[in-house]
């Protein structure tokens, strides 16, 4: 079956990424190796790569012109570095500054960058693309998700499995250059790789939404 992205919250864009992969293949040369998640901010070639005519028209086209990356991560599963991810859903936003706005709790810090959960409505704004620069076959660890658990709004920790169980399960597979794109709230997975193989990810969510008072996205 293939996905939509409204109906089940996720759609796979093949070849998106492809006049890209080039210059995406130097970007992850030029970063630090061996780092199962490395959070990437003030990349000067990575703004470029997520413009609105780059790799950024795909979210526009579904958020609208005010659509604009606000983290981004990438995620090398190789011989060096390889995991198993069990289900969950997305939390946390990245953000400048502390500042304390009714709503927005816990805070916490990962790899030096500004985190905090905020309330769970302003992920259901946002969309979220995974762009491979390497193949994703069923043994290279592709992205599992539960079809339309992006509807059920914040799913606490003791009800997703049963949610898992009523959605069922799709994997996102993938050539190199292919984008999954996906709505940040759907509950997702991953497996450890079974080859040794890199699995390269670079993730990035995008919103059209200010955040309140004087808080600020992080941006890239």
């Amino acid at each position: 079956m293939t996905l939509d992205l409204e109906r089940d919250g996720a759609a796979h864009l093949a070849g998106a990424a492809a006049p890209f992969l080039a210059r995406l293949h130097a970007l992850a040369a030029s970063l630090p190796a061996d780092k199962a998640g490395l959070r990437l901010h003030g990349v000067t070639e990575l703004v470029g790569l997520l413009a609105p005519d780059a790799l950024g028209a795909a979210a526009i086209e579904r958020l609208g012109t005010a659509a604009r990356p606000v983290r981004a991560i990438l995620f090398d599963k190789s011989a060096t570095t390889n995991w198993a991810l069990g289900w969950h859903q997305d939390r946390t936003i990245a953000v400048r500054a502390r500042v304390d706005v009714p709503g927005y709790g816990p805070w916490s810090t990962k790899q030096g960058l500004l985190h905090v959960e905020p309330p769970f409505a302003l992920f259901e704004s946002m969309v979220t693309l995974r762009i491979h620069l390497d193949a994703v076959p069923a043994d290279n660890a592709p992205l599992l998700i539960a079809p339309g658990s992006h509807r059920l709004g914040r799913v606490p920790e003791t009800e997703i499995a049963d949610a898992v169980a009523r959605c069922g399960t799709a994997t996102c597979l993938a050539e190199a250059g292919d984008v999954w794109i996906y709505r940040t709230p759907i509950l997702h997975a991953s497996g450890a790789s079974s080859v040794n193989a890199h699995r390269r990810v670079l993730q990035v969510d995008y919103t059209p939404a200010d955040l309140p008072a004087s808080l600020t996205w992080l941006g890239v």
